[in-house]
């Protein structure tokens, strides 16, 4: 069996092959009455559940609604994530104050704190931005901890060569460039986690792409259920996409 790379031609048209099969087989599956309508719609019913919510002004109006939360909450999240972690990373003292801390509170799940999110913010805007925002803290706050851990010393031996001798100068000049790969490497994983936590934070009546697919299932509108599913996909690529232009904008000191 060959293992020689695949070109970009053959790449992208396995690619698009591989989905041509699986849709026409979903299609094919849902023709034959195998798989009801209620549980998996055609394909084909799909462009029309479209064209129904974006002429009646709902679908544009659910995406500005998720992306007003989903950018407010990847802010808010990735800003206390980086900020923390870099701490942790630069103080041996503090990682050691908070990690039992860390311990306790990591494994609880974005969804678990739902209840309480309704309880302080009430079934609003800001709880929904909070469900988000603690959905990316972890993400964000881990790769700036280890990306701060892993610098160099040899880096820091150099700078002090060159007059950085100060804390304050080590960390701006040496620490935070050689360790922002790292960083942005968190956030651009947390640019999905945000989207998948945009539905868990609107599910309970927050306007929103969230709540309209939770409308719709309630009535069996399946269709329109997907249409949102494969909007929050296509969001996720145009930010991931936009924020890798932007990293190689960042990091262009580094080729």
């Amino acid at each position: 069996m060959s293992r020689a790379p695949l070109s970009r031609t053959t790449t992208i048209g396995l690619g698009a092959g591989g989905l041509l099969v699986f849709i026409l087989l979903w299609e094919t599956l849902a023709r034959s009455g195998l798989l009801p309508a209620f549980v998996a719609p055609a394909p084909s019913s799909l462009p029309g559940a479209f064209w129904r919510e974006y002429t009646g002004g709902f679908w544009l109006k659910a995406i500005l609604g998720s992306a007003s939360h989903y950018f407010a909450g990847l802010a808010a999240g990735s800003a206390l994530g980086i900020t923390f972690g870099v701490l942790a990373g630069l103080s041996r003292r503090y990682e050691a104050a908070q990690q039992w801390l860390v311990r306790v509170i990591r494994p609880i799940p974005g969804l678990a704190w739902i209840p309480f999110a309704i309880i302080w913010f009430g079934i609003s805007e800001t709880a929904a931005i909070f469900i988000i925002g603690v959905s990316v803290f972890w993400i964000t706050y881990f790769s700036a901890f280890a990306a701060v851990r892993g610098v160099d010393p040899d880096l820091l031996e150099v700078a002090e060569a060159f007059g950085h001798r100060s804390a304050f100068a080590k960390v701006v000049k040496i620490i935070l460039p050689a360790a922002a790969p790292g960083i942005l490497g968190g956030v651009r994983i947390a640019l999905g986690q945000g989207w998948m936590a945009v539905v868990a934070a609107e599910i309970f009546g927050v306007p929103g792409m969230g709540a309209r697919m939770q409308d719709a299932s309630g009535l069996l509108q399946t269709p329109v259920v997907i249409v949102y599913m494969l909007t929050i996909a296509a969001l996720y690529s145009l930010t991931d996409m936009v924020f890798g232009q932007v990293s190689k904008v960042i990091l262009q000191w580094q080729r």
